[in-house]
C-alpha cells in the first residue's frame, strides 16, 4: 500500500502542476511535514485533524491515500470507515481571496485519522461526511488491497465491488439484536462422505479445516451446505457461502431457514433490490447476522468473526467478475481463508483443475464419498458415438439415435425427462479427424485455427503450423468439431404429441417442474429442479461443447453434463442418462465412471507439462497494436516471462451488444499473452500494475487493458 500521501490535484494535461504530481506519484517524492490548523478561517478538529482518504478514482497512478483537513464540525462523524465527499482535481487546494478554487466533489472512504500530514501546503478540507455509518473495516480494507495487488488493479475499483451503494432508508432502520449461537447440527447426509462428520465437528469446535468437497448427485447439497454453516455458527463464529446464481441461493436460503429458523442468516443477491440488499448487508456488518448466502458480490460480505468461507460450483463463469480488476470468487475466498485463518469449503458435483491443485498442493484436503456411495447415487450413463450414429437409420432420419428415443419413452412412463441442448454460438475447434485429439501449436501448445480455411495458425502466439500431424495417432487430416443441431421443443412435440414439452433457457428459466411425465428442453445451466428427480436425461450434441476453442472446453463440458445428470434419479431408482458424444473422449469417460476428480487430476498433470494455467500464471494485454507493443516492451517483466503473440482479436460487430473487454465497435485490437511459471505470478502482476500506472500518469491516449488469469484464453 502506498505510503505517499499527496494532496489531490488533476489539472489539465501538460500543465506544470500535473507534472509535479506525476513526479511525486511515480518517484515517491517526500515534502516537509506540516500540521494544518485552520481552513478558510474555520477551526479544525483539536485531535487528529488530518483525515487520510481513499478517493473513488479507480486509476492506477492515483492508487494511494490523500490527506484532508477535518473541520471541527465534522470531528464526531469523520471516523475511520465512513463515506466522505472531498474536492478532487485542479485547484482543490489553491486558495485565492480567501476562497477555495476548483476541484469537483468526489466520493471516498476515510481510512484513518492522523495528527500530522506529509503534505507541505495547506490541506483542502473534507467537504462533508456522507453518513456516520462505518462501512469499511480494517479487515475489509486489507482484503481489498490484497485483491487489488493480485489482479494488478486499483484499491478504489475493488472497494466499488466490496461496498454496495448507500441507501438512506435502509441505513436509518436499526438492525435486529443478534441471536445466541445455535446447537451443533447432526451430520445427517454428511455421513455419506468419509470425513464429512469430522469436518462438521472441526467447524463446531472452532477449527479451520480446508476441504475440496465432491458432492454426491442428488438434492442434498443445499442441506449439507446449511449444516456446515450451522456448525460454524455453533462455535460462535460467522459463515459465508457464495453460489453462482439466485436460483441456487434460494435453495440454500430455504435449507438454512429449515435448519436454523428465521433471522440467523442474510441473503445477498441482485434479486433482492437495492434497499433490501443494503439493509441485509448492514445487518451483517453490524454483527446482527453472522451467516451470509449470496451470489458473486457477497464474496466481500463483512461477516464478523469469520469461521468459514464456502463456494459452490467454482467452475461456473458467474463467479468471475466482469468489472475491473476482474476478481474470481474462489481466489478471493482463498485470500479470506488465509487472512482470517478460517475454514474453507469448495464444493460441487464436478471438480475444476484449480480445485484439484488445491488438494495436490496440500492447501486443502479432499472430501468425497466411496465408490459404493457414488454408484448408488449416480444414474446409469450410456453413450452414443459417431459409429453408432452412422449405423443408426433412426439417427440419420430423425437426427436422434434409437437409444435416445428408447430412453425418452421409458423415462416418460415414470416421470419427467430432461433434454439438454447446447446454446447457439459455440465456435468449432480444429481436431484430428481420426481420433479427435485437439490440434495444438508446437511452440506454445495453444489451439490451432484456420481463419482463411487454408493455413493453420495458433490462436495464442500467432505462429503458423505447416505440416501439422496428430501427436496421438499420426493423422494429418483435420475436422471442425461439429456444432450440434438445435433440437427444439416443437420437434420433440411432434414426435411425442401426447406429452407436455416445456423449455428453460435465456429468455425464460424455470425453477422447478412437477413429478409427472413431461419433456423439459433446457440449455446448460438453466435446468429446472424436478420434484423427485428426472426419470431420464438426454445430453445432446456433445461435440458442440467439447469443440469450443477454449482451454477449459473438456472441463466445462463435463461440469455441465454432471450438473444436469445430478438432477436425475440414481441408478437404483432406474435413472438413466444418454449422452451423444464420442465415448473415447476423456470427459465422456469421466461422466460414465462418474469420476470428476480423476478427470481434473489428469487435466492438471497435462497442464503442468504444457505450462498451462493454473500451474502457470497468464496475463492478457489487449489494445491497439502500437499501444500493446509499447506497453510490453517497457513493462519490466520478470525474466522468466514468456510473451505469446500478438494475435488480432475479432472485430466487434456493431449489431450485437459489447461484452466487457470487447474492443470498441469497428476497431482492430490485438492481444498478447504473458505467461510465467509458478512463483512469478506476484512479480508479473506488480510489473504490469507499475507499468500501467506510469503509462496513465504520462497521459497516454491509447487504452491498454490488463486481465490477470483470464477465464477464456482460447
Amino acid at each position: 500500500m502506498s505510503s505517499d500521501n499527496k494532496q489531490p490535484e488533476e489539472p489539465a494535461a501538460g500543465g506544470p502542476e500535473q507534472l509535479a504530481l506525476i513526479r511525486e506519484t511515480v518517484r515517491g517524492a517526500k515534502v516537509p511535514k506540516a500540521k494544518p490548523r485552520t481552513w478558510r478561517g474555520a477551526a479544525l478538529a483539536k485531535e487528529l485533524p488530518v483525515a487520510r482518504v481513499m478517493v473513488n478514482k479507480g486509476v492506477l497512478h492515483l492508487d494511494q491515500y490523500f490527506d484532508y483537513a477535518v473541520p471541527e464540525e465534522l470531528d464526531a462523524d469523520a471516523q475511520p470507515g465512513v463515506r466522505v465527499r472531498v474536492r478532487f482535481g485542479a485547484g482543490a487546494h489553491r486558495v485565492r481571496d480567501g476562497r477555495r478554487e476548483g476541484g469537483g466533489l468526489i466520493d471516498g472512504f476515510l481510512i484513518e485519522r492522523r495528527a500530522e500530514t506529509d503534505y507541505g501546503g495547506a490541506l483542502a478540507a473534507l467537504a462533508y461526511v456522507v453518513s456516520p455509518e462505518p462501512v469499511l473495516s480494517p479487515e475489509m480494507l486489507a482484503l481489498a488491497r490484497a485483491v487489488a495487488d493480485r489482479y494488478a488493479g486499483s484499491l478504489a475499483d475493488v472497494l466499488q465491488l466490496a461496498v454496495p451503494p448507500r441507501n438512506g432508508r435502509a441505513e436509518s432502520k436499526p438492525s435486529p439484536e443478534p441471536l445466541p449461537p445455535p446447537p451443533a447440527p447432526e451430520a445427517a447426509s454428511w455421513g455419506r462422505y468419509g470425513r464429512g462428520a469430522a469436518f462438521l465437528e472441526a467447524l463446531a469446535g472452532g477449527g479451520a479445516p480446508r476441504a475440496v468437497w465432491t458432492a454426491l448427485p442428488g438434492p442434498h447439497w443445499p442441506d449439507e451446505l446449511a449444516r456446515a454453516v450451522a456448525a460454524t455458527l455453533a462455535s460462535g463464529r460467522g459463515a459465508l457461502v457464495v453460489v453462482p446464481d439466485g436460483r441456487r441461493a434460494a435453495r440454500v436460503d430455504a435449507a438454512l431457514t429449515a435448519l436454523l429458523g428465521e433471522g440467523r442468516h442474510a441473503v445477498l443477491t441482485a434479486e433482492s433490490g437495492p434497499e433490501k440488499r443494503y439493509r441485509q448487508w448492514l445487518a451483517v456488518r453490524r454483527g446482527s447476522v453472522r451467516a451470509v448466502v449470496g451470489t458473486r458480490a457477497a464474496m466481500f460480505a463483512p461477516v464478523q468473526d469469520l469461521g468459514l468461507v464456502a463456494i459452490w460450483d467454482d467452475g461456473d463463469s458467474s463467479h468471475s467478475d466482469e468489472n475491473a480488476p476482474f476478481p474470481h470468487v474462489r481466489e478471493v475466498l482463498e485470500l479470506r481463508a488465509t487472512h482470517d485463518r478460517c475454514g474453507f469449503l469448495l464444493g460441487g458435483t464436478s471438480c475444476t483443475v484449480e480445485a484439484a491443485q488445491l488438494v495436490e498442493s496440500g492447501w486443502a484436503l479432499p472430501l468425497s464419498a466411496g465408490r459404493e456411495q457414488v454408484r448408488g447415487a449416480a444414474p446409469l450413463v450410456r453413450t452414443v458415438g459417431d459409429g453408432d450414429l452412422a449405423r443408426d437409420e433412426a439417427a440419420r432420419a430423425a437426427r436422434l439415435p434409437s437409444l435416445a428415443w428408447q430412453a425418452v419413452r421409458e423415462g416418460l412412463k415414470r416421470g419427467p425427462v430432461l433434454v439438454q441442448v447446447p446454446r447457439r454460438g459455440y465456435a468449432p475447434r480444429l481436431a484430428c479427424e481420426r481420433c479427435r485429439t485437439p490440434a495444438r501449436c508446437r511452440h506454445c501448445s495453444g489451439p490451432l485455427e484456420a481463419p482463411d480455411e487454408r493455413d493453420l495458425k495458433c490462436a495464442w502466439c500467432g505462429r503458423g503450423a505447416p505440416g501439422w500431424h496428430c501427436v496421438e495417432c499420426g493423422g494429418t487430416r483435420l475436422r471442425a468439431q461439429i456444432v450440434g443441431a438445435r433440437r427444439t421443443a416443437e420437434e420433440l412435440g411432434r414426435v411425442f404429441p401426447a406429452v407436455q414439452v416445456r423449455t428453460s433457457g435465456r429468455d425464460h428459466v424455470l425453477d422447478s417442474v412437477p413429478d409427472r411425465p413431461a419433456l423439459v428442453v433446457s440449455t446448460p445451466g438453466a435446468e429446472p429442479i424436478a420434484e423427485g428427480g428426472y426419470a431420464a436425461a438426454l445430453l445432446l450434441d456433445g461435440w458442440a461443447m467439447l469443440g469450443r476453442p477454449d482451454l477449459r472446453a473438456g472441463e466445462e463440458a463435463l461440469r455441465r453434463w454432471m450438473d444436469a445428470a445430478s438432477l436425475v434419479r440414481g441408478q437404483s431408482e432406474g435413472g438413466t442418462v444418454v449422452i451423444v458424444a464420442e465415448p473415447t473422449q476423456r470427459p465422456v469417460q469421466a461422466l460414465v465412471r462418474w469420476d470428476p476428480v480423476g478427470h481434473a487430476q489428469r487435466e492438471l498433470a497435462e497442464r503442468a507439462e504444457l505450462g498451462f494455467p493454473p500451474v502457470s500464471r497468464i496475463a492478457a494485454v489487449t489494445g491497439r497494436a502500437e499501444a500493446v507493443a509499447e506497453f510490453v516492451a517497457t513493462a519490466g517483466l520478470p525474466g522468466d516471462a514468456e510473451v505469446l503473440g500478438p494475435v488480432p482479436l475479432p472485430v466487434t460487430d456493431p449489431g450485437r451488444p459489447r461484452r466487457p473487454g470487447d474492443p470498441p465497435v469497428g476497431e482492430v485490437w490485438e492481444r498478447v499473452l504473458l505467461r510465467v511459471p509458478p512463483g512469478s505470478g506476484s512479480a508479473l502482476a506488480a510489473a504490469l500494475k507499475t507499468a500501467q500506472a506510469a503509462r496513465m500518469a504520462r497521459g497516454s491516449g491509447e487504452p491498454v487493458r490488463i486481465r490477470i488469469d483470464p477465464p477464456d484464453i482460447g
